[in-house]
């Protein structure tokens, strides 16, 4: 039998690696890190200063393996996603086949946390489906959208109001806003609705040393979040954001 462990390492901050994620990783064997290319290198980096920083006594393997690309420009989305979990599966099945041996307990460490907005999860289950037999484990970690609320000092949730977590591709069909948190939205999607009495709080690069953070009134603020965020994305490559839309009350 082979054992995988899926560890949420947080959103940036290497000190909000909770206890739980530790004790993983001084289990883990084998640690799969996938190189999405030059411009996210530091991303890869960070994940082996975690390994060095909190299993100093060495005793593992790294497993570095290029990963899957997805076509951002296909015009069937879901269609495009799907292929690009058919080539992911197959990447992680020769991994785990090559890589891992039975008895062995390998690893992957999430950004966040691996129950939100990570395909981590859906890839075994394809892995699974294939016939290939193993056990995975879970370790939660802070996800972005918590990072989020702890910078800005606020509440996710209001009082008898529900909160709702959507990609940036549906937020301009999600009709009315009260309490939104958009992610992996590349196109800055809060352009596009209307701003009369909503609020936003915005973040990237939540938990680093190049995080930002811009609060207030969307009509007064949108601007200059879409101008600070093309800035930092063309300076360093990548970006990853998140933010919270809220309607204040009249």
């Amino acid at each position: 039998m082979k054992q995988l462990l899926l560890i949420g390492i947080g959103p940036g901050d290497p000190q909000q690696i909770t206890l739980q994620a530790v004790d993983a990783l001084r289990r883990g064997q084998v640690f799969f890190l996938l190189n999405k290319g030059a411009p996210t290198r530091e991303l890869l980096d960070a994940r082996l200063q975690l390994l060095q920083r909190h299993v100093p006594e060495g005793g593992y393997r790294v497993v570095e393996v290029t990963d899957a690309a997805r076509d951002g420009q296909a015009r069937d989305y879901v269609g495009a996603v799907q292929a690009w979990h058919l080539q992911r599966a197959a990447l992680y099945q020769r991994l785990l086949e090559e890589q891992l041996q039975d008895g062995e307990t390998g690893a992957f460490l999430l950004w966040g946390d691996p129950g939100l907005y990570d395909s981590t999860l859906r890839m075994l289950a394809l892995v699974r489906e294939r016939g290939m037999d193993i056990t995975v484990e879970v370790i939660p970690g802070i996800s972005s959208v918590q990072a989020l609320a702890a910078r800005h000092a606020i509440a996710l949730n209001r009082i008898g109001e529900p909160l709702t977590v959507l990609p940036g591709r549906q937020l301009a069909r999600h009709g009315h806003i009260d309490n939104v948190v958009v992610m992996l939205d590349g196109q800055c999607t809060f352009t596009q609705v209307d701003a009369e009495a909503l609020f936003i709080y915005w973040g990237a690069y939540l938990g680093t040393p190049d995080e930002l953070l811009i609060a207030g009134p969307l009509s007064e603020v949108r601007d200059r979040i879409v101008q600070v965020r093309e800035a930092a994305r063309i300076r360093k490559g990548w970006i990853m954001d998140t933010y919270l839309l809220r309607r204040m009350p009249c």
